[in-house]
């Protein structure tokens, strides 16, 4: 091979090479948390498949007062994936292609992100695609904008966890901006001010036989975290106290949480006497163990602000949390 003629491939395979480049994958992402960018053509997001993809994806978040989206949705043609908007954080692909895929890919385009990859042949396969995988595709970025969150804060400013660990023996990621309002012998409130409103964690232990699994466990998590309120939660007026609101019955799953089988109620509360009301998700976690239930529960006050995302910090903290070891 003649240097003229290396010196053309060199080159050739140089500008192929720039032309398929993509984004660097250390490229930060951005976006706000809990959103999407659908990259998917107006055709067919003004049609059935907008519609599902709106109905999987945007229906509303359980425990919530008013009604607020599970993932906040922004639409873009697909022609815009080639630009900015391949750095954003949670990208679902939809479009018409000559076989049917479904292929979820981490970090494509920066870092950290997820790109969902759907496509079909015509509307059906993609509608098919998208109804046998909302469930995986919902938990899958659920779980890394947790993580994502969790960072964040551990990045930032954290309480010193000497108090909760000598309480309960466990550690927890907590702002700083979180301030310890009342502490009892089995009991923790921290609590932080925004603006028009508060968030508040509480911790308390339990015998671990005071919740079981069987058709009554939503009343007696109920009946527990009523006792807390009235014996610790109270408003401005006298004999006013937190209960669960009696008019919507609260949303009970399993959980796992630090590996530990848990149950996750998600309802809301109310301030007795009092035009107080917001959302509540409680933890209630079986140590095992250590014969207990540890009882986490994330609340927020906040009448004029959208909730969600508050609520979804609280659920972040709370699942930082980490079980020690009892020293010997």
């Amino acid at each position: 091979m003649n240097k003229a003629h290396f010196l053309y491939i060199l080159i050739s395979m140089l500008l192929f090479s720039c032309g398929e480049k993509k984004t660097n994958p250390t490229t930060e992402t951005s976006g706000k948390i809990n959103t999407i960018s659908v990259i998917i053509d107006d055709e067919l997001w003004n049609g059935e498949i907008g519609d599902t993809i709106r109905n999987k994806f945007a229906s509303p978040v359980l425990g919530l007062p008013q009604e607020e989206p599970v993932f906040s949705l922004n639409q873009y043609p697909v022609k815009l994936l080639e630009g900015f908007m391949s750095n954003n954080r949670n990208i679902i692909v939809i479009k018409k292609e000559s076989k049917s895929e479904f292929r979820i890919t981490d970090n494509e385009f920066a870092n950290p992100q997820i790109v969902i990859h759907i496509s079909g042949r015509n509307n059906q396969e993609i509608l098919d695609s998208i109804q046998a995988n909302d469930s995986l595709i919902i938990k899958k970025i659920k779980k890394s904008e947790i993580k994502i969150l969790q960072k964040q804060i551990a990045e930032d400013s954290v309480i010193d966890n000497q108090k909760i660990t000598s309480k309960f023996n466990v550690k927890v990621a907590i702002p700083n901006k979180y301030k310890l309002v009342m502490r009892g012998k089995k009991f923790m409130w921290f609590k932080k001010e925004i603006i028009s409103g508060s968030l508040s964690l509480l911790f308390y232990q339990i015998p671990l036989n005071s919740i079981k699994n069987n058709s009554n466990t939503i009343k007696r998590i109920t009946k527990i975290r009523d006792s807390i309120g009235n014996i610790y939660i109270h408003g401005a007026v006298p004999k006013t106290r937190m209960v669960t609101e009696p008019a919507f019955s609260p949303y009970l799953s399993k959980a796992t949480i630090f590996g530990k089988e848990s149950y996750e109620t998600k309802g809301t509360w109310e301030l007795q006497r009092e035009s107080m009301s917001g959302p509540f998700v409680n933890y209630a976690i079986l140590d095992k163990k250590n014969n207990r239930i540890l009882v986490v529960e994330g609340f927020c006050y906040a009448p004029s602000k959208q909730k969600r995302d508050l609520m979804f910090e609280l659920e972040a903290i709370i699942k930082s949390i980490q079980f020690l070891k009892i020293k010997k």
